[in-house]
């Protein structure tokens, strides 16, 4: 199957340099390690990613480093999502001008118009570029749900291609999946495998920025129709899942790891704070239980290890 946005997806988090300033080489490091380390796509500038407090300009920064660091080898996925549609429109251009795959674009949030006016704010996203658009539905964040009509008469614009789904609603996906060519995509780590059961093609991670090959091996296994192990893989990773996703936001984690194993990803930018001694000890902890043989640059979990 042809996956616009890959298969494993990692929500990578934007390196920032001490003093706070966009580390656009530190950025074309991790994201050639994340690659090389089992992603076959990125997602930039999402929530992850710090979009909400970086400048477009930024934005456009960033997302012209990675590209130029990963080629073709993986898909690129630039978050342009606002609640603000002419500033998602603006964004969605500036996107591809600088050769992005494709484009991630939130529920407006905040502002929380109706469904009509949700729906018509993302096929307004979807009409301004030529790149493919996948849907983010998450209302814990935005307040807002993609309701199942919507995501259906939304499944007809040529250009919307899939969803990242973190609406904690099986049912809902499970019926959207079953009803659209929607590629739908986890967006909540603790939900990979559940969801690839029920017919999603992939996985948009944050836990993947530090566990991208084990992130990846419970899909595979999967796929390959290794259920069991898929299962084991699965539940191994879970307490670093809780650690990464239940605590503080993914981004203060997912920094923190990332110093842990000597990769960029530098301080994060005020109103996150970053992890402190108790939460880094207790990061570092899951980490190695979920991945007892983590080196810096080797963060992958070999598939024989869950067997």
């Amino acid at each position: 199957m042809q996956l616009p946005f890959g298969r494993v997806a990692a929500a990578m988090v934007t390196p920032f340099r001490p003093d706070g300033a966009l580390d656009a080489d530190g950025a074309q490091r991790l994201a050639a390690h994340l690659v090389d380390s089992g992603c076959d796509g990125l997602v930039l500038n999402a929530t992850t990613g710090e979009g909400p407090t970086t400048t477009d300009a930024e934005k456009d920064a960033l997302l012209r480093a990675v590209l130029e660091a990963v080629g073709d080898r993986a898909a690129v996925t630039a978050g342009v999502g606002s609640n603000d549609t002419r500033h998602t429109l603006e964004l969605a251009r500036a996107a591809e001008r600088a050769g992005a795959d494709g484009l991630l674009v939130v529920t407006p949030y905040y502002n929380r118009p109706g469904q009509e006016g949700i729906r018509s704010h993302l096929a307004e996203a979807a009409d301004a570029t030529g790149l493919p658009v996948m849907l983010y539905d998450i209302p814990a964040r935005t307040g807002s749900r993609l309701s199942r009509d919507t995501l259906l008469r939304l499944a007809e614009h040529p250009r919307v291609a899939g969803v990242k789904d973190a609406a904690y609603d099986l049912l809902g996906s499970a019926r959207v999946i079953a009803e659209t060519g929607l590629h739908y995509y986890s967006g909540a780590d603790e939900l990979n495998l559940p969801l690839y059961a029920v017919g999603a093609v992939g996985a948009v991670s944050t836990v993947a920025n530090v566990a991208p090959g084990g992130t990846r091996a419970v899909l595979e296994a999967h796929a390959r129709g290794d259920n069991a192990a898929a299962l084991a893989l699965h539940q191994r990773l879970l307490p670093l899942i809780e650690a990464m996703m239940t605590t503080d936001p993914g981004t203060v984690t997912a920094k923190a790891l990332l110093r842990r194993l000597g990769l960029p990803g530098g301080p994060v930018r005020r109103p996150l704070l970053d992890a402190g001694p108790e939460l880094a000890a207790a990061l570092a902890g899951a980490l190695t239980a979920a991945l007892p043989d983590t080196a810096p640059h080797e963060a992958a979990l070999p598939e024989a290890a869950a067997r």
